[in-house]
């Protein structure tokens, strides 16, 4: 069976779709969840969902090898950034070439890089007049955002949405959609 690593610093609903997606299907499992926010609601989630959860700081993650230890440790399949906000270290990228993949909430290149995240996301592109959003999976490398996209997907914007309604589309996309890559990457 393959193992994932979850990172997640928000309310964890990308999260607990993996890991009930995985479940059903039986290929891979959730080893643990890492959360660098000790008022992330996917602690919450990993506690009902009976999957381990790591609270870690900063200094965990940029100063000390903790985490690059814990991640070699473990030998993850993939390591899915579901959520997570911070710039992944370069020694954790290095050492986990095209084993890291995010997903963020526009259709890279626009609307990514340091900032952009959640509703600030789904604001900006509303603002912009623009016709469409989506998701987009990417490999993760140094930079915010600009990591190979492994795929992407459309949502139509109507005249009538707000940021709020947009959020809803591009949620959905992400629960539908994110399990599914994962599973097509694990199995290449």
């Amino acid at each position: 069976m393959k193992k994932l690593i979850l990172l997640a610093s928000g309310n964890g609903s990308n999260a607990e779709r993996i890991v009930t997606y995985f479940r059903e299907n039986g290929l891979a499992e959730v080893a643990f969840i890492l959360t660098n926010n000790p008022k992330a609601g996917v602690i919450d989630r990993a506690q009902r969902l009976d999957v381990p959860c790591m609270l870690f700081d900063r200094k965990d993650f940029y100063e000390t090898s903790y985490i690059l230890d814990l991640l070699e440790r473990e030998q993850p399949d993939l390591i899915v950034l579901a959520g997570f906000l911070w710039k992944c270290p370069e020694n954790i990228i290095a050492r986990f070439p095209n084993r890291i993949i995010n997903i963020h909430p526009s259709l890279l290149p626009k609307y990514g890089g340091k900032g952009m995240y959640g509703m600030h996301v789904h604001e900006a592109v509303i603002a912009a007049g623009e016709k469409e959003s989506g998701i987009t999976i990417h490999y993760i490398n140094e930079h915010y955002d600009e990591g190979a996209i492994i795929y992407q997907e459309r949502v139509v914007i109507a005249p009538t949405d707000t940021p709020e309604s947009l959020a809803q589309k591009v949620h959905e996309l992400e629960y539908r959609a994110f399990p599914l890559i994962i599973k097509q990457i694990l199995q290449n």
